[in-house]
Formats: structure tokens, sequence, C-alpha cells
């Protein structure tokens, strides 16, 4: 499957590489939902492709993707207690 820019991986799942929580958008990801430090991104962004999930979780827009990803994973709780929260980093939102 090709990789349609979305932006959903990039917000919905944790990102232990860049500290990044659970539902929590990347400080990498710009505007226009491209990775800002693409050429020099961590191993685990560049070993990601799109897959079946990326097919499952099509929506009109990123928030709508983010959602469907959580609930596909049973993650909505959560990730909504992380960003309540206010947890910028990992370590923040497992202290929790």
């Amino acid at each position: 499957m090709e990789c349609t820019r979305c932006g959903a991986c990039c917000v919905a799942p944790d990102i232990a590489a860049l500290d990044k929580p659970l539902g929590v958008r990347c400080p990498h990801l710009t505007a226009d939902n491209l990775c800002s430090v693409y050429d020099r991104r961590p191993d685990v962004c560049r070993a990601y492709g799109a897959d079946e999930v990326c097919r499952l979780i099509e929506a009109p827009t990123l928030e709508e993707r983010v959602s469907k990803y959580l609930a596909l994973f049973e993650l909505t709780d959560e990730a909504t207690a992380i960003r309540e929260r206010g947890c910028s980093s990992m370590r923040k939102a497992r202290r929790g």
C-alpha cells in the first residue's frame, strides 16, 4: 500500500525514540502533515510502512483518522487521559 501522507502515524501511536506520547501530535509534524526532520528521522519512523491499518482508519480529517486508530487498538481512554494531563513526553505520561 502506498503512503497517503495523512500524518496519523505521527500522532496516534507513541514513539519512544522521539519521547512522543500516545495520541499527541509529533512536534516534527508540519501543518501540512509532513515530517520536518524526514532526512534524520529515527529508525522506527524509517521502518514504518503503510499497511492495512492505514486502510482501516481512512477518514476525511487527521483528527478522525487518529480517533479511528486509537479505537481500533482500544487506546482511546488512555490517549484522552494523556492529553487531559497535558503530557508532552512519554516519561511524563507514564508517571501519570
